[in-house]
């Protein structure tokens, strides 16, 4: 209802004198005002949807910036958190993925393009399940195989995996690349692992995150699948920031 009386308001604003616009004006009178300046220009109707979406454009991205400016620690320099690419890079991805994600596994190459192409870029990966209890088991393995130094293959493996990641097919991979299975079930209990999918769900709706995959890079929220060549775009933005 706000935006629509601001709408109007807008179309009004563009045909009544600024004296008009002062008058204390009814609903039903906005709506016989606004149906008399659509009639006879039409073309107002857009032009006040643009400057309405300007405006929330601009409110979205004060918003956006002062989330990031209050979480950029947590988001880039959480040691809880895995870290892939160069470690002492000069720009920082940071994607937030579930395993079970169909849009995750096809970003799955993307990534792998930038960091082939780039080598002075720094990964850091937020485990995120949001998408059953399997989404669940393969966060908490994943997360556990980092004390057994394995972090990053099993990740490529689980993404590149076949059917959807359950108890039974994330064992059958954890096996695959040499993991201690009964190590692992231990480590999946800890204090660590907790804390990182706890912290993941609260950047994410800090941020106003709703799915996955989805990206900070720089100043920029990138929610859903991204292409390599638009990863590289954010990147170098970034970087010239």
């Amino acid at each position: 209802m706000t935006d629509l009386r601001h709408l109007a308001a807008l179309c009004i604003a563009t045909m009544l004198p600024v004296p008009a616009l002062a008058e204390d004006i009814s609903d039903e009178r906005i709506k016989s005002l606004v149906l008399e300046a659509i009639r006879e220009n039409p073309e107002i109707v857009l032009e006040a949807i643009d400057i309405l979406e300007r405006e929330r454009a601009a409110a979205q991205a004060t918003s956006a910036a002062e989330v990031l400016d209050r979480w950029r620690d947590a988001l880039e320099a959480d040691p809880n958190a895995p870290v892939l690419g160069n470690p002492d890079g000069d720009v920082t991805v940071v994607e937030f993925f579930d395993y079970n994600c169909p849009y995750c596994r096809r970003v799955k190459p993307e990534m792998e393009a930038l960091l082939d192409a780039d080598s002075n870029v720094r990964v850091v990966y937020r485990e995120w399940p949001i998408l059953g209890d399997g989404s669940i088991f393969a966060a908490r393995a994943a997360l556990a195989s980092r004390e057994q130094g394995k972090y990053e293959e099993f990740h490529w493996a689980l993404m590149g995996m076949n059917g959807r990641a359950e108890e039974a097919s994330v064992l059958r991979v954890a096996r695959e690349v040499g993991l201690d299975i009964e190590q692992l079930r231990e480590d999946m209990e800890s204090d660590a692992v907790e804390t990182h999918i706890a912290d993941s769900m609260e950047l994410t709706q800090a941020l106003g995150f709703n799915g996955t995959p989805s990206f900070v890079i720089g100043d920029a929220l990138l929610p859903g699948f991204v292409e390599a060549d638009a990863l590289r775009e954010a990147v170098e933005t970034a970087r010239g920031d």
